[in-house]
């Protein structure tokens, strides 16, 4: 039974529908990606689902009972509030039991002895321990450390971190998530990763993180031209199958197209009889011309502009330093870029990714060292702001402010109107106002602006936001072929690897080392470095044992930290809590063991069964810490 129903919705937007006569479902366990190309009414959709907006017709239903989450592209908040009033505005009674003993622990001394005892008891009452050990780990997961700074303070990506913690806090039974890795670092996506492909999760997510799609989704869901299609399959899966059913649809209406030349002579002849057989022929006739009028593939977007020659020195960096207070973000950075280099730059946000773009196209000036560019380097510079406009302006006159025609690699000339037709802006649409554009079609309209500047140095920073997977996946094959030097930074790790044969990290202290290889190479790297770290210090920790002399029984340290109560309550939960996941892998082997489940079923067992794997050895571990304290 769904959770979640859509029968017959449509919605119309800007004289055009969305979709029309729409039936959706969502059931219990379904983890669904819903794709398509930008513009096809994605957000729109979701929008709908969560109930934020009406249908123009149709009827969507919610199961008694049951909770919905929704997570948006740009959240909005009461910039009044602090961080900790807005991620616990929920309705929980658990959750506000968690906000009054974590309202009360950032006090600290000054708590009242009475009211932190009342808090202590409301959390033993309600079991709340361990959900608020969770909510320190989802806190502190999505770097969230000062829940007194007021919301409004904080940039777009930081107001969205404060969201998504709110909405996994809350834990509704269906969660709906619109682009939720956007503005969030590599490590931080895979964490949300794990999180998220829990086999019990009901989750409906629009994604164009591919890597994120295949780890979380079992099923995809098309939106195109105002209809539905489902994949029950990873990304792999998907583009496989979509192709097969748009060569389906070209057959048939070309077969369409040839039977309506044979019938349109016969219906011209104007037949005098009306009988059964002639009207069902008549209305056979205006099927076949429905079926006539169909679209074969989508036209898809065409990067082929030209690259300004290059001379011998392209970028140089030399020792640059840049500090903001007492942060340093770059500590004697010195770099020479070469023709055809492909870079990509990674780490964690607020390491200064884009101070760094913006020193090396000069937007920003370093506090000591220089950047030295080649006579010839031409930049392009897509940046994360957004496109700027004026509320009158038209597609068309956005692209016109920088090129009124533009040189394709082919030697040929396109006029900003052909140009923008190869980027899927049809005539009638270059005359819609750009406030009417979704968020994508705006990001590929900002990326046309870039490109036609014929630039030979490309800077992308977070160039995959908004952008649909159809559009990605054309950029990409541009970008593999672009002849100038590359720099990328993005979260996006699928397009990361496909593109970049370098990398520059970020460390702390404004440190940048230079990696040879691309982001997978370099998380296997830190892997391997991990684990060899690892076995050195057991292998420190066995010899020094071996090696010190026991101490006396008698002796014992005269102050030892004893547990806190929350400990306690916490060691005491983790006996059970090991004891449950013990019994859950025994039961997920002989299940995996007794060869009656689908491969699906198979699949989430095994994914599963890693978790429980995952959690038994960070639980083992704490109740080991713990139980030093306890004894």
């Amino acid at each position: 039974m769904n959770l979640l129903s859509a029968e017959n919705i449509s919605k119309n937007y800007a004289d055009r529908w969305l979709f029309r006569d729409l039936s959706f479902g969502l059931q219990q366990g379904q983890r669904t990606a819903l794709v398509g190309v930008n513009g096809s009414g994605k957000t729109t959709l979701l929008r709908v689902l969560a109930g934020l907006e009406p249908p123009d017709s149709g009827l969507v239903s919610v199961r008694n009972g049951v909770r919905l989450g929704f997570l948006s592209q740009q959240p909005t908040f009461d910039g009044n509030l602090t961080v900790q009033q807005s991620i616990f505005a929920g309705e929980n009674e658990t959750l506000a039991a968690v906000h009054e003993y974590e309202r009360l622990m950032l006090k600290g001394d000054a708590a009242d002895p009475t009211e932190l005892q009342h808090a202590l008891q409301r959390m033993d009452a309600l079991d709340a321990w361990d959900y608020e050990a969770q909510v320190r780990q989802i806190l502190g997961q999505l770097g969230i450390h000062d829940l007194e700074q007021r919301v409004g303070t904080l940039s777009g990506g930081q107001q969205k971190r404060v969201a998504l913690a709110r909405l996994l806090i809350e834990e509704p039974e269906i969660i709906i998530l619109d682009e939720p890795t956007n503005h969030l670092d590599l490590d931080t996506i895979e964490w949300l990763e794990n999180r998220l492909a829990s086999p019990t999760l009901t989750l409906l997510m629009v994604t164009h993180d591919r890597y994120f799609l295949d780890r979380v989704a079992n099923e995809i869901v098309e939106l195109d031209r105002g209809s539905v299609h489902r994949y029950q399959g990873n990304y792999a899966y998907f583009v496989e199958k979509k192709a097969e059913r748009e060569l389906m649809e070209v057959a048939e209406v070309e077969k369409a197209r040839n039977l309506l030349r044979k019938e349109l002579e016969w219906m011209r002849r104007q037949p005098q009889a009306r009988g059964t057989k002639q009207k069902a022929r008549i209305e056979a006739f205006y099927d076949t011309q429905e079926k006539a009028k169909g679209r074969g593939p989508q036209q898809q977007v065409e990067l082929s502009v030209k690259s300004t020659r290059q001379g011998n020195k392209v970028l140089e960096a030399k020792h640059l330093m840049k500090r903001f207070g007492e942060k340093s973000v770059l500590h004697d950075f010195s770099h020479v870029f070469r023709k055809q280099e492909r870079l990509g730059i990674v780490g964690p946000n607020g390491a200064g990714k884009t101070t760094l773009l913006n020193i090396l196209t000069q937007r920003l000036q370093p506090d000591s060292g220089e950047v030295e560019a080649g006579q010839t380097t031409v930049f392009g510079y897509y940046t994360q702001q957004e496109l700027q406009f004026t509320d009158d302006q038209r597609v068309i006159d956005v692209v016109k402010e920088v090129a009124e025609v533009v040189e394709m690699a082919d030697g040929s000339v396109l006029t900003a109107s052909q140009l923008l037709q190869h980027f899927l802006f049809p005539p009638a649409q270059q005359y819609t106002l750009v406030s009417k554009l979704s968020g994508g079609e705006k990001r590929r309209l900002q990326l046309l602006r870039v490109l036609i500047k014929n630039p030979n140095f490309l800077i992308l920073d977070e160039p995959t936001n908004d952008l649909d997977i159809v559009t990605l996946n054309i950029l990409e094959d541009f970008l593999l072929n672009f002849g100038g030097c590359l720099v990328l930074v993005s979260h996006d790790r699928y397009f990361m690897d496909r593109l970049v044969e370098q990398l520059l990290v970020l460390e702390p202290g404004g440190r940048v080392r230079l990696f040879p290889g691309n982001y997978t190479d370099y998380r296997q790297y830190l892997k391997d470095q991990q684990a060899a770290e690892a076995a050195a210090a057991a292998a420190k920790a066995a010899k020094t044992a071996a090696s010190t002399p026991a101490a006396p029984a008698a002796v014992a340290p005269s102050k030892a930290r004893r547990a806190t109560f929350a400990e306690k309550k916490e060691y005491e939960q983790l006996e059970a809590a090991i004891a449950k996941l013990e019994d859950e892998k025994k039961q997920l082997v002989e299940q995996m063991n007794g060869g009656s489940g689908s491969h699906q079923q198979l699949a989430e067992w095994a994914a599963r069964l890693q978790q429980v794997d995952d959690e038994l050895d960070a639980k083992g571990e704490r109740w080991l810490e713990l139980a030093e304290l306890v004894d």
